[in-house]
């Protein structure tokens, strides 16, 4: 089903690198190489921008309307091989055939909203203030996108970003995420055989020193979109703000889910389970501060860390997780919690790297649960991403809104309770650009805007309509007349 060989998509046809460099692939849940993947640089992308400079004015002459008609043949294509995409998901991240599909189902939904939209790529008339002038917007597109996204959820994170950059008439250039190449190399694939015009689309492999940053500088990439930390956000920040491109960033969190006295706690126990540890607790939005009124601490960390305990860790459909992607990762969070547990923490259960028969060859890090930190210690404040959590206590409500906006980021935020007055006041105040009742930190619709505040990003928001102020150019349009030559 994989190649040996993951090229780079450019103008419908499969490349390898110009300099013909490749660099291996690994399986995270075996350590075995999957295959080799294409090493692109600076060379590489200046084709990708230029193909696409010279496709983007007939693809933004299109209708949109036809356009949204072409991007629905890639969802159609996108269901017809819904099984063979989930399964190279499931091969690049180690996440479980049943997961996998799930995430394919949601890429496959957020194409369907965005090709529905060329139906309603709405600007707006207004009135003036002046007799017989009349006022208006339009939508246009910003000329050639450059798609920079992480491997946590792949083909979602290109879905998120692929069909609202062409809706809007734009030619995109994605660079692939370094750890699952194939998954946005079958993409190509699909939009290639659904008729996307040449050039529209070019998908770039390689790594981000190399692939992405000469994306990002280059003089006529119109719009940056990032997804990924927030030190990558920074640098990227720093280039594209120099010349003032359009910039979408979508970074880190560190995010909380309070847990009230009053709350239904076998409820609040499986959405912390869920969104601290499913997907390996590689989300933006997971589960990583659990703050908890400490009238019921007691109680509900220990009813936590027996679920956490019971918790199976693998590739298979009964799993609740599989291996984090890559060992780097794996060992910058053992090393983050070797290092809380110097200072002081307790480490419930977990905190190490899976080495039994079962996990030893893999990037397994068996689920996490910490008390007894700061919430200004190291651990406290960086993202991990991976299945470790902090637990916190709070004396009440509004201390726990106080520990949950007291961090440098801001992406999603939930809170436990039964109290109609508690939820309002807490969605209202908590410092994020999410807030839930009663259920994860994580989850997103495909019509409904998802960012951050502080340092989870620059106040973008993908998906949604709002996605389309990120791709597209707003004119104003002013028609005057004359009804004395009606």
């Amino acid at each position: 089903m994989l190649p040996n060989q993951i090229h780079n998509w450019i103008g419908a046809q499969e490349q390898p690198a110009q300099a013909d460099e490749w660099f291996e692939k690994l399986n995270p849940a075996t350590g075995q190489v999957l295959f080799k993947v294409a090493r692109s640089r600076a060379a590489d992308i200046q084709q990708a921008v230029d193909l696409a400079k010279k496709s983007q004015p007939a693809w933004a002459d299109t209708p949109a309307v036809q356009r949204g008609m072409i991007l629905h043949k890639i969802v159609v294509g996108m269901q017809n091989r819904q099984s063979e995409i989930a399964a190279i998901v499931a091969a690049e991240t180690g996440k479980s055939m049943k997961e996998a599909l799930g995430e394919t189902g949601g890429a496959i939904q957020c194409g369907l909203f965005y090709a529905s939209e060329g139906q309603r790529l709405y600007g707006r008339t207004t009135t003036s203030g002046t007799a017989n002038k009349y006022a208006m917007t339009i939508r246009q597109p910003i000329g050639v996108a450059g798609l920079i996204i992480a491997a946590n959820t792949p083909i979602a994170n290109v879905a998120w970003k692929v069909f609202p950059a062409l809706i809007c008439g734009n030619a995109a250039i994605l660079k692939a995420a370094e750890d699952t190449p194939a998954t946005a190399w079958i993409f190509g694939q699909i939009a290639k055989e659904a008729g996307l015009p040449d050039g529209v689309l070019s998908i770039m492999q390689g790594f981000g020193e190399e692939a992405g940053a000469p994306l990002v500088t280059h003089q006529d990439v119109g719009v940056i979109s990032f997804t990924g930390s927030t030190e990558v956000g920074r640098i990227i920040n720093r280039s594209a703000g120099e010349r003032f491109a359009r910039i979408s960033l979508e970074l880190g969190g560190k995010n909380p889910l309070v847990v009230c006295d009053d709350a239904d706690l076998e409820n609040a126990a499986k959405w912390v389970l869920l969104s601290s540890f499913s997907n390996a607790g590689q989300r933006c939005a997971s589960t990583s501060r659990i703050i908890i009124f400490e009238s019921i601490y007691e109680k509900f960390r220990d009813m936590l860390v027996e679920k956490t305990k019971k918790l199976k860790v693998g590739t298979t459909d009964d799993c609740d997780f599989g291996p984090v992607i890559n060992e780097g990762q794996l060992l910058g969070m053992v090393s983050a919690v070797e290092k809380a547990k110097k200072n002081g923490a307790a480490i419930l259960c977990g905190g190490e790297r899976m080495t039994d028969a079962g996990h030893k060859d893999g990037y397994y890090m068996a689920p996490t649960l910490i008390e007894n930190v700061h919430p200004h210690d190291e651990i406290s404040e960086c993202e991990l991403f991976g299945p470790v959590a902090l637990l916190f206590k709070a004396k009440d409500f509004e201390h726990a809104l106080q520990m949950a906006n007291d961090t440098p980021y801001g992406l999603t935020a939930s809170i436990h309770t039964k109290s109609i007055h508690r939820a309002v006041r807490f969605y209202d105040k908590v410092q994020t650009g999410v807030a839930v009742v009663n259920a994860g930190t994580h989850g997103s619709e495909p019509h409904m805007p998802f960012g951050g505040r502080k340092l989870s990003g620059n106040g973008s928001r993908e998906p949604g309509t709002e996605a389309l102020d990120i791709y597209s150019e707003l004119k104003d349009v002013y028609v005057n007349i004359d009804p004395a030559q009606a």
